[in-house]
């Protein structure tokens, strides 16, 4: 089949390197929230002034920059808190500068597509790997038109990644833009005003090792006690030694909550960040550390009890189970989902199917799961699928990233691996092999159903076709085994036959020659037989 590309080798998928959890801080007296809110404020003022002196050093900025932004901010805070807020100004610059270098490439890639379309005459029609022309006159115009806007943003974009320049906003660009559509965002200026400034505050702190309960700056001790060492301007609001204030009531952490308390237990690094949520109106903290990264197991082991091959789409997982042969067993499983609605509501959606589809791995008894490793981040442009508008809505709606570190990280916990493979044609060939011979009248098995069973047998190692083509010498078992469904020492009525001696006829036994002297007749020939009849002359009388 040539234009077809090369398929990548599936791998099993790293284990997660970190652990998050949240709970919430319940409660908290009108003091306690006065007092976070002042902290959260002050630092958060403080945060804004060291981003904004870390973009300014840009390219230049090197330990001895970092060693004097860390000094002039610790007369207004402390050292750990200074040390935090460097480090969190250092990641948020360089996750700008990634994400500039990624609008780069997009941006490039979108000029070199438009170049080439331009370029074929009106009306070419092209394949599925080159683009061809443009259908009318009137959008070559516009597409040229097009082409010099996004030049005019390469150039911008490049002059600012060479000079080291990145465009942050500290609480997010989108909420910035939202100020001047209040009636589009449904919100209040007052409302707005709060979510923007809850959004800027600054109250976290990485942990530390050796420490007490893994924390110096935010504590929390194996009974739930939450205290905080305040900046040096509000130590005067102190309710306990040391210049901390613990706050009312006692935390616990329902997810992991056992691995929390041994890590604090044995005074091990724990970071925390306290966040307020002005949608809901509660206060919650985040509890977060690392932890060894899983040793993978080899890809034949993770696959001895078959696997699960999962399909992800827009609104559902498609999933089968496939025994260690790579055929389907059971019928398909469908596991919806609804992304619409706030983050929050996305993420837990995502959550919820995943966690069903993690139990139903678990009933089936298998150890592997094996998804698509997709990535649309450069596959989403106007300019790549033209006017399928719907399709680029489609694919910017699945959250492909989040998805497969949600899966990962759940997975690791139920000791169940991942494999990833190449997504390339396993929903068409899926359809091609698959969808037609496994529909019935009391199941109808879709298209995603399919391309599930052509994951899964991906993984396994196996083609997606149900049957190769037979030897072009003779179809019959001569050459090699006719089918690829099962293994070739695998009994059945599709096995080699076993071997036989003597002639392979219907008529004569195998061991006639041997058996034919010694065989006792069943039946007694009568003696006339061996005789040879002769007829008799007539008798004439009279």
């Amino acid at each position: 089949m040539g234009g077809l590309r090369g398929l990548a080798t599936p791998f099993v998928a790293l284990g997660p390197s970190g652990v998050a959890v949240r709970t919430r801080l319940g409660q908290l007296t009108t003091t306690n929230v006065e007092v976070l809110r002042q902290v959260g404020a002050h630092l958060g003022a403080l945060a804004s002034r060291d981003l904004k002196a870390r973009c300014r050093d840009g390219l230049g900025h090197d330990a001895g920059a970092w060693a004097v932004r860390k000094r002039e901010l610790t007369p207004d805070s402390s050292a750990r808190w200074a040390g935090a807020i460097t480090k969190a100004s250092h990641d948020q610059w360089a996750l700008a500068r990634r994400s500039a270098h990624a609008h780069v490439q997009s941006l490039e890639a979108g000029v070199r597509t438009l170049e080439h379309r331009l370029s074929q005459p009106l009306g070419q029609k092209g394949s599925k790997q080159i683009p061809g022309g443009y259908c009318s006159r009137r959008e070559w115009h516009a597409k040229t038109r097009r082409l010099q806007v996004l030049e005019d943003r390469l150039a911008r974009a490049r002059a600012d990644w060479e000079a080291g320049r990145v465009h942050v906003t500290r609480g997010g660009k989108r909420l910035a833009r939202a100020r001047h559509h209040l009636t589009a965002a449904g919100l209040t200026e007052a409302r707005w005003r709060e979510r923007w400034e809850a959004e800027r505050w600054f109250v976290q702190a990485d942990g530390e090792s050796r420490k007490r309960f893994g924390n110096e700056t935010i504590r929390i001790t194996p009974d739930g006690e939450v205290s905080i060492r305040l900046p040096a301007p509000l130590q005067h609001l102190a309710n306990a030694a040391h210049s901390r204030y613990i706050l009312a009531g006692q935390v616990t952490f329902a997810h992991r909550g056992q691995e929390w308390a041994d890590r604090v237990a044995a005074h091990q690094a724990v970071a925390y960040r306290i966040h307020h949520d002005t949608t809901r109106g509660r206060w919650y903290v985040t509890a977060s550390w690392q932890k060894p990264a899983t040793r993978t197991i080899p890809l034949a082991a993770a696959l001895a009890e078959g696997v699960i091959g999962v399909d992800m789409n827009a609104d559902h997982l498609a999933a089968w189970h496939l025994d260690t042969h790579g055929n389907p067993t059971g019928d398909p499983h469908r596991f919806p989902y609804d992304l619409t609605g706030p983050a929050d509501h996305r993420d837990a959606q995502v959550r919820h199917a995943l966690t069903r589809l993690l139990h139903w791995a678990r009933t089936c008894g298998v150890k592997a799961i094996a998804v698509e490793a997709l990535d649309f981040t450069a596959e989403k442009t106007r300019e790549k699928h033209g006017r399928q508008k719907r399709f680029r809505q489609l694919i910017s709606g699945m959250p492909t990233a989040r998805l497969r570190a949600r899966l990962t990280s759940m997975a690791d916990a139920t000791g169940i691996t991942i494999i990833a493979v190449d997504p390339a044609y396993a929903s068409r060939w899926g359809a091609q092999h698959w969808q037609n011979p496994l529909t019935s009248t009391t199941r109808k098995t879709t298209r995603h159903d399919a391309a599930s069973i052509a994951i899964g047998r991906r993984a396994q190692g196996y083609p997606v076709r149900r049957r190769t083509a037979p030897p072009r010498t003779h179809q019959s078992d001569g050459c090699r085994h006719r089918t690829a469904q099962a293994g070739p020492d695998s009994p059945g009525r599709e096995g080699p036959r076993p071997r036989i001696p003597g002639p392979r006829t219907r008529s004569v036994p195998p061991d006639t020659e041997r058996t034919r002297v010694t065989r006792t007749p069943k039946t007694v020939r009568d003696v006339r037989s061996d005789q040879e009849w002769v007829q008799d002359s007539l008798l004439l009388t009279e």
